[in-house]
């Protein structure tokens, strides 16, 4: 499976990132963070539909994405009208790399998500470290006590965690390990094929306390209409804002098709 394949390289990384900065360093680095700390779980929690809108250079479904707009400019226009920022980190399946998340960082005051294949205790103190003010727990590659453990680190670096559920079997155990932010992937990572269904589905699990996202599969205003009916707190979009010139506008086009729909 592509998500095999995935974890696996992620495995190969960790051993390069450690040796540019030691464990002990990197939770050095960590604990002594003193860079703002928006909170993106309070960022979801707002009046009508929340937006997080991502950044990623490329993915295994769509392969290489050539952006219209240069990093810099892409924040601001997100700065403008997105709620929360994702930041793809993973270097050989998206071409992430930590130092994205950092310029980010610099010049936006959002809440932003580190969004990786995290399997290790050292990505989550790099995390911290880089900015980031939330960190993705994927339920698939995870069983329940690296999840609990991991959620546990990433309350005490005061950091929220997006449990990202597939199936009903995932996010059972998302909600079992106390998620407060639970997020629904339409894309199966297995085959990266893209059911927006998956989210309406699942959306009956949800208890109305805990902040509910829409995640992948949304491209057209039809999407939003019907992920607007399945009482979303947040979508997170990444090809559709990462392929138009102007994403400020898009995103808020789709606040409003969700306004209407729920009106």
């Amino acid at each position: 499976m592509i998500l095999d394949k995935i974890v696996e390289d992620k495995k190969s990384r960790l051993p390069e990132h450690k040796a540019k900065i030691s464990p002990s360093e990197m939770r050095r680095l960590a604990e002594n963070y003193d860079g703002i700390s928006p909170s993106f779980k309070a960022g979801l929690e707002r009046p009508g539909i929340s937006i997080i809108g991502e950044f990623k250079n490329a993915s295994p479904s769509l392969g290489n994405i050539v952006s219209k707009i240069n990093l810099t400019d892409r924040i601001d226009e997100y700065n403008d009208s997105v709620d929360c920022i994702s930041c793809l980190t993973e270097e050989d399946h998206f071409l992430g790399n930590v130092d994205y998340l950092k310029q980010i960082r610099a010049i936006s005051p959002l809440p932003i998500l580190r969004k990786d294949f995290m399997i290790d205790e050292y990505q989550f103190y790099e995390a911290k470290a880089i900015g980031a003010n939330a960190i993705l727990l994927i339920t698939g590659i995870l069983d329940d006590v690296q999840m609990r453990d991991f959620y546990q680190l990433t309350t005490e670096l005061g950091l929220d965690a997006l449990f990202e559920a597939h199936d009903e079997e995932q996010m059972d155990r998302a909600l079992n390990c106390g998620a407060k932010i639970v997020g629904v992937n339409n894309r199966d990572l297995r085959d990266f094929m893209i059911h927006l269904e998956t989210t309406k589905r699942l959306s009956k699990m949800v208890p109305e306390d805990r902040v509910f996202v829409a995640e992948s599969g949304i491209v057209e205003d039809g999407d939003v209409e019907f992920l607007a009916e399945c009482h979303v707190d947040a979508f997170l979009i990444g090809r559709a804002f990462m392929e138009s010139e102007n994403p400020r506008a898009l995103a808020k086009h789709w606040k409003e098709v969700y306004s209407r729909r729920i009106s």
